[in-house]
């Protein structure tokens, strides 16, 4: 009834095409390839089942146990839906998508790629779906997307389609895996990103029902514009009796759904666009019309949650931009935001860049405020883009000249998707966003409509002209609103929002085509877009605006499951009045990440700026295991993080596995009454201590391959390079 109709051996995966010959589905199953022989025989049928016996008059047959789920879940508008209490739960398994059959399955290859093409037809709507799963030789993950055809002669709507729809999870189980299933994902809140959420399935209510009739879903995602609040758009599933796990990271800036799906003794997991129900989105197609859905990253691995991670986020390395030549080192950068929030002022700012220059940073970045008239707020100008002469008598550009003239690259913050009530761009509503006819206004924020030429046009006049004009090296894109759900003009309010998205990412390439070599950092209120597309079309992006609370290490730590180090820009603000531990504790946390300084650089004393030029030091040393590496994090779960308690430790292996950065942090309350913080160290040889960033009153040494760290007292932070 169910067979393979193809493997494909991908590095050390397998993908395993299904076909259902009494549904005509092919779906895709997908295991690590040194786990093959731990697959076991399925049971096809629920007749062993107590409960199932006592029905068999009842019943018209025995349920089955497991069938194969389509490589494209997709619904239409007016489709009729099955009577298995899915409504208003889920949108799957529609009429449509049931009457769909295997076309074709096709392969092509390129040098080390290969593209994997699956058709299904549902020949009485015409409706052609194509599954596109690719993979370069040497890839640690795979990405998935989906499109949607219509080969009809009368236009259809579709109202849900996924990117990527991964079945049979998990095959190490004959049965239904009760109690071996987690589910992971990260939630996100304003400076509390990434917290690790992990659940078993029985805990999410997605239990087998008892005789497979129930639709069972959890069903997550965000709408709007800022797509990292509340979860990431990521998701994995363990098997923690098989030592397997598998993820997947979606690639969109907009609104966007995964699901957790059961009806059968299999999980389904699934994501892509938010659809009608959560994100009010529904796409007319019109005969001879097709659509694309954004692409997913998915991958799978034998291990836990941290392997899995290495391996999605690997695949922003393998598809971001070419970084500028100053970015090979991972230069420091300096953020005025926390030194004058919001009031920069020319003769500040080349006093700030002589002590850059002393501290050996790179890159001094000129904060929201700077267009401000007559000491406005930052909050409400934005839109007309003009350097303000109070704060700048002599000019911008003269201010970035001096910058430039200590060896330091000037960076200046926009927030040019909005338009503030002070700016003459507030009442222009033929080039902002509306919902309902009326300008989308979030506090004193209405938004730029990227769907329209005009809209380009005016911020290639007023933004990238000014990058040009000032000798900017470095830019920093905000953004501390969201749009919502949708927006007017196109079918559908969330198709809107989609194509204003779209319109983004292309204004973004267009900055990329005029300023080859200009550093661009992503940020969102700190890192409510730190999503893969926008973290590949950047050169950094912000972990969060947790600028100088005690919970930073905490969340540079959590961050580095979803995005690179190399690319996770950490702050550390110094104030004058930091005693030599907090000094030691908050520039530590940066080597999670991109180290970024703020605050009061410019009135340390000797002592404290010496501190500040040994974490440069230490963070340059350590700069190729950033780079490139894979980290591991130790210590409990970190619950409160106004007040957190405990310890943790990140150790990041370097890629060349002789090299290692290990982070670390106490709390409150490290747990072990005083004893020394003891840490397993993983591979053959001898580890030593290479160098060590910490206070005078922390001890550390290798011993029989651990790591040990005496006298770490309540909040202080070290860091340590170990070599073989």
């Amino acid at each position: 009834m169910i067979s393979v109709y193809s493997d494909f051996s991908l590095d050390d995966m397998t993908v395993r095409y299904l076909l259902d010959g009494e549904t005509g589905h092919i779906g895709l199953q997908l295991f690590p390839t040194g786990k093959k022989d731990g697959l076991v025989p399925r049971r096809s049928d629920l007749s062993e089942i107590e409960e199932i016996k006592r029905l068999s008059s009842f019943l018209p047959r025995v349920p089955r146990a497991w069938c194969v789920q389509p490589l494209v879940e997709f619904s239409l508008a007016g489709d009729p839906h099955g009577e298995s209490l899915g409504q208003g739960m889920t949108l799957r398994k529609g009429n449509a998508v049931i009457g769909t059959r295997f076309r074709d399955l096709t392969v092509s290859r390129t040098g080390g790629d290969i593209r994997i093409v699956t058709e299904s037809l549902n020949g009485k709507l015409g409706v052609l779906t194509r599954h596109i799963l690719e993979h370069t030789e040497g890839s640690p993950g795979l990405t998935s997307w989906s499109e949607i055809e219509n080969r009809g002669s009368r236009p259809f709507t579709v109202e849900m389609i996924t990117s990527f729809n991964l079945g049979h999870i998990s095959p190490f189980h004959p049965a239904d895996a009760p109690g071996r299933l987690y589910v992971h994902r990260f939630r996100s809140t304003w400076s509390g990103e990434g917290r690790h959420d992990v659940r078993s399935l029985e805990e999410l209510d997605l239990e087998r029902s008892w005789s497979g009739h129930e639709m069972r879903c959890e069903r997550f995602g965000m709408t709007g514009t800022k797509p990292v609040r509340r979860w990431f758009s990521f998701t994995a599933v363990e098997d923690r009796n098989a030592g397997v796990i598998w993820g997947a990271q979606l690639r969109w800036a907009g609104s966007w759904q995964f699901e957790l799906f059961r009806q059968d003794d299999f999980l389904t997991m699934s994501g892509g666009l938010a659809d009608r129900e959560t994100g009010h989105w529904f796409k007319h197609i019109q005969p001879g019309e097709s659509f694309s859905t954004p692409q997913a990253y998915v991958s799978v691995c034998s291990g836990g949650i941290d392997e899995l991670c290495a391996r999605l986020t690997a695949m922003q390395y393998k598809v971001a931009v070419q970084p500028p030549d100053t970015e090979s080192e991972l230069p420091v950068l300096f953020n005025e935001w926390c030194t004058s929030w919001g009031k920069p002022k020319q003769e500040d700012l080349t006093c700030l860049a002589d002590t850059c220059r002393e501290a050996g940073l790179r890159y001094l970045v000129i904060d929201a405020g700077w267009y401000a008239k007559n000491n406005g707020d930052w909050q409400t100008e934005q839109g007309d883009w003009e350097p303000s002469p109070k704060l700048f008598p002599q000019g911008l550009a003269a201010t970035c000249k001096e910058i430039r003239s200590r060896g330091i690259i000037p960076g200046l913050w926009f927030e040019f998707e909005v338009a503030g009530p002070h700016s003459s761009l507030w009442n222009r509503e033929d080039m902002l966003l509306k919902r309902d006819g009326i300008p989308v206004q979030a506090g004193s924020r209405r938004f730029l409509d990227f769907r329209l030429d005009t809209v380009h046009e005016y911020l290639e006049r007023r933004v990238l002209d000014l990058i040009e004009q000032t000798g900017i090296g470095y830019l920093k894109i905000d953004y501390n609103e969201t749009v919502g759900f949708g927006v007017d003009g196109a079918e559908s309010q969330g198709e809107g929002l989609r194509q204003h998205v779209l319109g983004l990412y292309r204004f973004l390439g267009r900055i990329r085509e005029r300023f080859p070599g200009l550093i661009i950092e992503n940020c969102s209120s700190g890192g409510q877009r730190m999503e893969p597309s926008l973290i590949e079309m950047t050169d950094m992006t912000s972990f969060s605006d947790a600028h100088e609370i005690r919970a930073i290490p905490i969340i540079a730590a959590n961050v580095q499951r979803v995005i690179l180090p190399r690319y996770s820009q950490v702050w550390s603000v110094l104030r004058k009045e930091d005693n030599e531990k907090r000094l030691y504790y908050s520039l530590a946390a940066t080597f999670l990440g991109r180290m970024c300084l703020s605050g009061d650089i410019h009135e340390l004393s000797g002592t404290q700026i010496g501190i500040v030029k040994k974490a440069v030091d230490f963070y340059r040393a350590a700069g190729e295991i950033i780079k490139n590496g894979t980290s591991y994090r130790f210590g409990p779960t970190v619950e409160r993080y106004n007040y957190p308690g405990g310890w943790q430790a990140v150790l990041r292996y370097g890629r060349d596995g002789r090299s290692l950065l290990a982070v670390i942090h106490r709390f409150e309350n490290n747990g072990n009454n005083g004893a020394p913080l003891s840490l397993s160290l993983e591979g053959e040889g001898m580890w030593k201590v290479a160098r060590v960033f910490s206070d005078q009153d922390t001890r550390i040494e290798t011993r029989d391959a651990a790591l040990e760290v005496h006298g770490l007292s309540l909040f202080s932070g070290c860091g340590i390079i170990l070599s073989k």
